[in-house]
């Protein structure tokens, strides 16, 4: 009878003590918020300046997968882009053709296996390249977003290019119709910033 009560005040203790300092580990500081936003933003999200200054070099170290569907990739997409569709067609998702999208980010994973995957879709706020690479993560396939989406690349330019670039720089460069990836084909590019954690 006294181990039975024993290990009843220990069990109840164990209890006041656990919960009394559950909450400081589930109660993160803002500044704990904030170190954890921005390194999952540099993780994830791919610069549009660093890649585009990256499309002009023959050697890359990255896929870039277009996700719009196969009539939109093929009518024009970003030079270099493969069309994996998570669309059907232009007003038809194919968010649950789970099987043939990760097995085709599996592939791409096995035939580049130092290369880092990036994913683009229709615009900044569309959800596409967010639900597919929460997808691809639940099946342990980890990819990149694009900065911007189509949308912004293709038909904003100067909203996201900096101001001097207006001007040398020419979106036709940078697209490409048809159902191949294409190649880079207008002036190299020369980058007065870096690649990497504090590049462009």
């Amino acid at each position: 009878m006294k181990q039975y009560l024993i290990m009843v005040i220990l069990g109840l203790l164990g209890g006041v003590v656990g919960s009394a300092i559950t909450p400081l580990f589930q109660n993160p500081t803002d500044e704990q918020r904030i170190h954890d936003f921005y390194s999952t933003e540099t993780a994830v999200m791919v610069s549009p300046h660093g890649l585009r200054k990256q499309l002009s070099h023959t050697s890359q170290d990255f896929i870039l997968v277009d996700l719009r569907s196969n009539e939109e990739y093929n009518k024009e997409h970003i030079v270099t882009a493969i069309n994996i569709p998570a669309y059907s067609d232009p007003d038809t998702s194919a968010y649950g053709d789970v099987e043939r999208i990760v097995s085709s980010f599996q592939n791409l994973e096995q035939e580049h296996p130092h290369k880092d995957i990036i994913i683009y879709c229709y615009s900044m706020p569309c959800m596409t390249g967010r639900k597919i690479g929460k997808m691809l993560a639940d099946h342990d396939v980890y990819v990149k977003e694009l900065g911007v989406g189509w949308n912004e690349w293709r038909h904003f330019w100067t909203l996201w290019n900096l101001e001097h670039e207006w001007e040398t720089t020419n979106v036709e460069d940078y697209v490409i119709s048809g159902n191949e990836p294409g190649v880079y084909k207008g002036e190299p590019v020369i980058a007065p910033c870096t690649i990497g954690e504090f590049g462009c």
